[in-house]
């Protein structure tokens, strides 16, 4: 469960380290984002000379959340971080990394983003 403000954990190689959540397009008001839900972040630190600088405003996809979350089964899916994945565009669902690191959440091949389920290391 992440809003306004929260930092994140990049979980690709492109080059931000840390990020901050500074809204969710086209979801109207609403508050939180949860895992494979699309948001806008803005840069905060990041490698020299990477893809991505520090200031830039781009769009990502939450792989990872701290607050558990209930799954049509019964079972709860929680992790020890928040964390997301930089996509290549606005609208677009393909991640502008090549590598993504640490496990992710099976909703986010559910919620059509599977190339990024099929760089994964771990779906959960």
């Amino acid at each position: 469960m992440l809003q306004t403000r929260s930092i994140l954990n990049v979980a690709d190689n492109t080059g931000a380290k840390k990020v901050s959540m500074i809204g969710m397009p086209a979801k109207g008001n609403r508050r939180y984002a949860y895992i494979s839900d699309a948001i806008t972040i803005s840069v905060k630190e990041a490698i020299p000379f990477a893809q991505v600088k520090k200031g830039e405003v781009l769009p990502a996809v939450v792989v990872r959340t701290k607050k558990e979350k209930k799954r049509k089964d019964g079972s709860y899916i929680r992790f020890d971080d928040n964390a997301c994945v930089i996509l290549a565009g606005k609208g677009m669902k393909d991640p502008k990394g090549t590598r993504v690191f640490g496990p992710i959440a099976k909703e986010i091949k559910d919620n059509g983003f599977a190339k990024i389920a099929s760089l994964a290391e771990e779906i959960y």
